[in-house]
């Protein structure tokens, strides 16, 4: 029996995402394209892995046993080659790194530049994925590693995944210049009640936070915008049109905001995780320490504010 790489990966995503329709999308594939090469697999492994119910299909019992076998092969065998590629030879070849926006900003894209100048064989790809998006996207093995954060309760992370502490960063009011309580102490919510509020989008981290303080404070905010950027955020407050909540690491100085802590402080835990099983390869290990000593300035700012 000869497994194919490549439609083991399928496999895998199928288990992740649930359809062959969402498997298709992944992979920039014809639904019909990944059917074909699952009925390879199956005749590859001699075993029925899939079952029609209606219009959909589902992994039989023997295809859930292939498909979280996969990623420890797949992750095994990307592995191996790492190591053969590595004999001799500087860290190279590709790393697909997720990050949400702010990580990006502050921490990714620093690291990327410092490998640039010593690894030039070292290819990263970052990808801008909020937790809920980059937790599954690692689990499926669409990116190597990841920068997310431990306080994201949707989401949590579990025992198949190794998780490297990169900082801390404080979570601040956001307001117009001109406003009252602009260049006070720290923020009791409960006095922004009234307040129109700019929000992120919908099932994102600061938006569950937002959402979750306010009501702790007693009020339910009034959203005015939601926007799937900070920048565009940041300028709905700078105009004066609404107050919001954003970690300090989002809050770029080019915005002409005021940013007040809370009378509770809040904080997040910003991570680095990868996949538990094999060993890293040498190339995402060496991403992994660049995005460690890239948060060491990112402490010292977070502790400002």
């Amino acid at each position: 029996m000869t497994l194919n790489p490549w439609r083991l990966r399928m496999l895998n995503q199928l288990a992740t995402h649930g359809t062959i329709r969402a498997v298709a999308t992944a992979l920039d594939l014809s639904a019909s394209s990944v059917s074909q090469q699952l009925a390879l697999l199956e005749t590859e492994t001699h075993t029925k892995l899939l079952e029609r119910t209606g219009r959909r299909v589902r992994l039989t019992p023997a295809g859930l046993i292939l498909a979280r076998r996969a990623q420890a092969i797949l992750d095994h065998m990307d592995t191996v080659e790492a190591e053969l590629r590595s004999f001799g030879t500087e860290p190279a070849g590709l790393v697909r790194l997720g990050a949400f926006a702010s990580a990006i900003h502050s921490l990714a894209t620093p690291a990327v530049i410092r490998l640039a100048r010593s690894y030039p064989h070292l290819e990263i790809q970052v990808l801008e994925l909020e937790p809920h998006e980059s937790l599954a996207a690692l689990r499926s093995g669409d990116v190597d590693l990841i920068v997310t954060t431990t306080d994201f309760v949707e989401e949590p992370l579990g025992p198949d995944l190794d998780l490297v502490p990169l900082t801390t960063d404080l979570i601040v009011l956001v307001l117009p210049p001109g406003h009252p309580t602009a260049g006070r102490g720290p923020a009791d919510l409960a006095a922004y009640a009234d307040e129109a509020w700019a929000f992120d989008r919908p099932q994102s981290y600061m938006a569950g936070l937002t959402t979750r303080l306010c009501r702790q404070a007693g009020f339910e905010p009034r959203v005015v915008g939601r926007f799937s950027n900070y920048a565009t955020l940041l300028r709905h407050v700078e105009a004066g049109l609404s107050v919001a909540m954003l970690p300090s690491l989002a809050v770029d100085p080019r915005y002409h905001v005021v940013t007040r802590p809370l009378v509770v402080p809040v904080t997040r835990a910003i991570t680095a995780v990868v996949r538990r099983g094999a060993p890293p390869r040498p190339a995402v290990l060496t991403v992994l320490e660049a995005l460690r000593q890239a948060s060491r300035p990112a402490q010292g700012r977070g502790s400002t504010l």
